[in-house]
């Protein structure tokens, strides 16, 4: 069932068009990932659904059962008030699930009574998430909902989105977490709104098989084209082929045209060569920091070396951020050494870098004041441009830009500094989905050491070659890659330390050590064991029927699609691309059945030794 359809719909900001005469629907249960660059209208549809913000033309049409939701980016709250407060008078689902909820999410006990003023933006966008759950609505607008959270938290409201029985639409840069939470994808991008069924991997898939589609209808339409017209030339004027050359000529004025959408220009980041520095970067021994006399952090023995990418993780609040302040020198180390080898030179990226732009300034003024000596004025233009501000672009004025196009500036000005050692904080909020892109591929390449924060996993895990925990104000390197790191977390020996249970109203998440203090049942417990791997059994005996059915559909598709053109050949490429994520889906569920089926045979096994004593 439809909840809610945008019919025709036409937005725009003076010469600018958002929106032209696009339609598109949400239906139930469905889980939209929505992508587009900045400025695209990606937010200006959220507010344009919710009535704050009105179409031009065209129209909304809601379901009477609708009840949405909207976790903006930014929201007026009374800041006086504690977050129980807030949520016992807003909300309709009862204190205690959205607190069991609030734990997950890595909120603590205290932090519903504290005020929300003395909250960090991390958790107040917490606070949101709680506010707009328990109002229970079908359908939920997130807007930008990881922004300020760490990986544990990340991956809490990851599960939670994953098992949550009604509709959302989710603004995101983050590949890893649409990938993971998404069956639907909306594109937002140059005046048009397309919605592609699948994640964000499929999307892509299905957009590259489109176009490749459509450039060959293009070509061949090309060839006939200029077929007709040269027989037309050809004949036109001889009597006795006068009527086929009118025939021809009709032909040609019928033909429908295929209009190739050109493509969109992507950003491109190249950091110039930092300077070359000593094997070791910096030695940081005995070191304590954190603020006044309160420490944050410590670490006993830490070396950087050149070229060494470092991935900053742990919780909000563990220390992450005055770590890199305390390298940058921001603020100073309590106690230890910090020793900095040869030719060292840093440059920061905070996540408030962009309050140091001057409003009245250029973008091209900007970068300038920021850049090494040796950097060369093509250069800068280079960065300007392959951070999408190319041609007049480069002369606005920083106040009249975007947030995610400030963020761009004070990124371009760090990475003209040919600094040889980058401390990056956050560097991907608020950029759109192609900057973040072309900001890995920049990193991964960098020839400098680095040293970054990130909730983005598809980011830190390809841009990080070591991964530094901090955990209990400990700081240690963790020996593994990112990916080893978030499998631990999530499912290995790191997930056994703290994982509070989070709930969604109708499923429940529960850390899987079991409290010793709980007792249970022995017979009732192997019971419920042998019913569950009955029930694994029949299912995958289902799942494997629907694979099979799917796959013979599959290769239906694939023969028509080479014979087919036009939107007959568009169709099938999409049914064809549905058909394949949904056998993959399937085949996911028939591994996670035979995972489920083992653990609960290795769980009866360890159960019938208890019995015998």
């Amino acid at each position: 069932m439809n909840l809610l359809q945008l019919q025709k719909a036409h937005k725009a900001y003076g010469p600018k068009i958002l929106f032209d005469e696009e339609t598109f629907a949400i239906n139930e249960g469905e889980h939209v990932g929505v992508i587009g660059p900045n400025g695209a209208g990606k937010t200006t549809l959220f507010r344009t659904l919710v009535d704050e913000e009105h179409l031009d033309s065209g129209e909304i049409i809601k379901s009477k059962a609708l009840r949405l939701g909207y976790l903006a980016q930014e929201d007026d709250w009374n800041l006086e008030e504690s977050g129980e407060e807030f949520l016992q008078a807003n909300c309709s689902l009862p204190l205690w699930q959205l607190k069991d909820l609030g734990l997950g999410l890595g909120l603590r006990s205290h932090h519903f009574s504290e005020p929300l003023k003395n909250l960090s933006g991390g958790y107040r966008m917490r606070f949101q998430l709680l506010f707009l759950i328990g109002r229970e609505p079908n359908l939920m607008l997130l807007d930008e909902p990881t922004n300020f959270l760490d990986l544990e938290s990340l991956m809490a409201l990851e599960k939670f989105l994953q098992a949550y029985e009604g509709a959302f639409m989710l603004i995101s840069h983050d590949r890893e977490f649409l990938r993971r939470v998404t069956d639907h994808t909306l594109e937002v991008e140059a005046g048009q709104i397309t919605k592609y069924p699948g994640n964000i991997d499929d999307y892509f898939e299905q957009k590259a098989q489109l176009r490749l589609i459509l450039e060959r209808q293009a070509a061949n339409q090309d060839l006939k084209k200029k077929s007709i017209e040269d027989f037309v030339r050809k004949f036109g004027a001889k009597a006795t082929k006068a009527r086929q050359a009118q025939s021809r000529m009709k032909q040609l004025e019928k033909m429908e045209t295929i209009e190739l959408r050109e493509l969109p220009v992507r950003a491109r980041i190249q950091i110039p060569t930092p300077s070359p520095v000593g094997k070791e970067v910096f030695h940081l021994t005995n070191a304590s920091m954190g603020y006044g006399t309160k420490e944050i952090v410590s670490v006993k023995d830490l070396r950087l070396e050149r070229g060494d990418h470092l991935g900053i993780v742990g919780f909000n609040g563990v220390g992450k951020s005055t770590l890199l302040k305390s390298l940058s020198e921001k603020i100073p180390f309590l106690s230890g050494q910090l020793k900095w080898g040869y030719q060292v030179s840093i440059a920061a990226f905070a996540q408030h870098s962009t309050e140091s732009l001057v409003a009245h300034h250029t973008v091209l003024r900007s970068l300038q004041e920021k850049a090494h000596v040796e950097v060369t004025q093509q250069e800068i233009l280079n960065m300007a441009g392959s951070l999408l501000f190319s041609g007049e672009a480069v002369h606005k004025p920083i106040s009249v830009l975007s947030g995610g196009e400030k963020s761009r500036v004070a990124l371009g000005q760090i990475l003209l500094s040919k600094a040889n050692v980058l401390l990056l904080d956050e560097p991907t909020n608020h950029l759109d989905f192609e900057t973040v892109e072309a900001l890995t591929s920049a990193l991964q390449n960098y020839q400098g050491s680095l040293i970054v924060v990130s909730h983005d996993r598809g980011f830190i895990g390809r841009v990080a070659n070591k991964i530094l925990e901090i955990h209990n104000g400990k700081l240690e390197l963790y020996p593994g890659t990112y990916d080893d790191y978030c499998w631990s977390l999530e499912k290995g020996a790191l997930a056994q330390r703290s994982q509070p249970a989070i709930s969604t109203g109708n499923n429940v998440f529960q850390s899987p050590a079991i409290d010793s203090e709980k007792k249970f049942n022995l017979k009732e417990e192997r019971r419920r064991l042998e019913a569950s791997l009955i029930a694994s059994k029949k299912k995958m005996k289902s799942l494997e029927s629907q694979i099979s059915a799917k796959q013979q559909l599959r290769s239906s598709l694939t023969d028509s699609l080479l014979s087919a053109s036009g939107e007959k050949a568009m169709q099938s490429a999409k049914d064809l691309a549905k058909t394949s994520e949904e056998i993959d889906l399937l085949e996911e569920q028939l591994l996670e059945e035979l995972e489920l089926e083992s653990k609960t045979t290795n769980e009866l096994e360890a159960l019938n030794p208890q019995a015998r004593n």
